[in-house]
C-alpha cells in the first residue's frame, strides 16, 4: 500500500490540503517521465497539466470532490478552463516575489505574453521540497505544443537562466505571479 493511500486512510472525513498537494505533485511529476494515457491529447498544454494533475489529486484523495465540477468561470462551475480562465476563477494570487511569498507544491507561476491575435497565457506547476532547508523548488509544465514532452526544472534557473520573459521575477512584466488553487487558500 503506498504511503499516500495510507495517509489517507488515517486522514479522517476531511483530507488535508498537503495530501492533495502531494498527489498534485506526485501526477506531474510522473508527466515528465510518461504522459498518463488518461490525460486526452487535445487537453495536453500548460493549463491541461494542471487541470488533469488536480483531478487526479482528488480522483485519489477526495474522489466525492469530483462529483461537481472543480473549476470556476465566468458562467460559474466548470470541469474545462483555460490559463487564463482557471487564474481569474479558481486561484487567487499570492504575489510577484518567490522570495516573499510561501510558495508551495501545487501553487502555480503564470505568465501573459502579448501577441497581436490576443493574450497567450501559460503555467507551471510548483513542486517544493517538504524540507525547503534541504532542497529547491521546481517547476513542471506543458511547453503547448502538440505532442511536446512535459517538462521540469529547478526555479533557481529558471529565474537565472531563462529568457527574460519567461523568468518569474518582479522585474518581468510577462510574469503575473504566484498563484493558489482558491479551494486551498482557507
Amino acid at each position: 500500500m503506498s504511503a499516500l493511500v495510507l495517509m489517507v486512510l488515517c486522514a479522517g472525513p476531511q483530507p488535508p490540503v498537503e495530501l492533495l498537494r502531494q498527489a498534485v505533485a506526485e501526477t506531474a511529476i510522473a508527466q515528465v517521465k510518461r504522459i498518463d494515457e488518461k490525460w486526452h491529447p487535445n487537453q495536453r498544454d500548460c493549463a491541461g497539466l494542471v487541470r488533469f494533475s488536480l483531478r487526479q489529486a482528488y480522483r485519489r484523495v477526495e474522489p466525492k470532490r469530483l462529483e461537481s465540477p472543480l473549476f470556476l468561470a465566468a458562467t460559474g462551475a466548470t470541469d474545462f478552463a483555460d490559463a487564463e480562465t482557471l487564474l481569474s476563477y479558481s486561484f487567487t494570487g499570492l504575489g510577484r516575489d518567490a522570495r516573499s511569498t510561501l510558495v508551495k507544491t501545487g501553487d502555480v507561476l503564470a505568465f501573459r505574453q502579448p501577441r497581436d491575435s490576443g493574450d497567450v497565457f501559460h503555467l507551471m506547476l510548483v513542486v517544493a521540497p517538504s524540507d525547503k532547508a534541504h532542497g529547491e523548488i521546481y517547476v513542471v509544465y506543458h511547453p503547448g505544443e502538440k505532442d511536446a514532452p512535459v517538462r521540469a526544472g529547478r526555479m533557481s534557473e529558471l529565474m537565472r537562466e531563462a529568457p527574460g520573459e519567461w523568468r518569474p521575477v518582479p522585474e518581468n512584466p510577462s510574469f503575473l505571479g504566484f498563484f493558489r488553487f482558491k479551494e486551498w487558500s482557507s
